[in-house]
């Protein structure tokens, strides 16, 4: 009797690391989404455990590809720094991002909104965060009993997890570090470093002319006989 043949094939399940949407739909929210992630590397810049990113597929379900979902930002705290395709939840020790950012656009509607915050309370999210930078709008949300509570007032508030604070304008939000220092875009960073630099060379300048007229004073006494040590 010949054994039947059975072919045991194993499809391999392809996580796409792009979703086919742009990451912002004008300057402003583009400004808005680099502003916020680049500050939050930053801040986190010498902790190799917090992991930032900006547009990137979270799937939060090994062996499902269509449930995914890609944040303007998110910080996984406990997670390590370092490049991925995508974040795949399960090879992540499990580990959901914590807090995430949208920037809402023109294009947002109240649907797409409230199905990304469904998403966000589901998979373990325990902060999250929207800013519509057309209507100066600040909104923010906290896990609370295994749901994402509004927050009554964000004016002001100051991140459980990051310990960053939200203060909102007239005119702009305001995001403010631990330390006070508030997010700049990298333009602006940039003009500090320029005008930091610019402040330390006037300063050695100063330095090495006293430095210059001290000697040649010296020099003067020692031809009049005078160690300028005993002065």
């Amino acid at each position: 009797m010949v054994a039947p043949i059975i072919n045991s094939t194993t499809t391999e399940i392809i996580y796409p690391e792009s979703d086919g949407n742009p990451m912002a739909d004008n300057t402003k929210q583009f400004r808005w989404i680099v502003t916020i992630k680049e500050n939050l590397e930053l801040l986190y810049a010498e902790n190799p455990d917090v992991f930032v990113a900006g547009d990137l597929l979270w799937y939060p379900v090994e062996g499902n590809n269509t449930i995914r979902q890609a944040p303007d930002i998110m910080v996984a705290v406990g997670r390590p720094k370092g490049d991925r395709g995508s974040y795949q939840q399960w090879k992540e020790a499990g580990i959901a991002p914590q807090v995430v950012f949208e920037i809402l656009s023109p294009g947002n509607r109240l649907a797409e909104m409230q199905r990304k915050l469904s998403f966000y309370e589901r998979y373990g999210v325990t902060e999250y965060y929207i800013y519509d930078p057309d209507r100066i709008d600040f909104a923010g949300w906290m896990k609370t009993d295994d749901r994402l509570e509004s927050i009554e007032e964000p004016q002001n508030w100051v991140s459980p997890r990051l310990g960053i604070r939200f203060t909102l304008e007239p005119d702009t939000l305001k995001i403010y570090r631990p330390d006070g220092q508030i997010f700049l875009s990298f333009v602006d960073l940039d003009l500090r470093r320029q005008a930091a630099e610019q402040r330390a060379d006037i300063a050695e300048q100063r330095a090495d002319t006293a430095e210059q007229r001290a000697a040649i004073l010296a020099a003067k006494l020692q031809e009049l006989g005078i160690d300028p040590t005993d002065l």
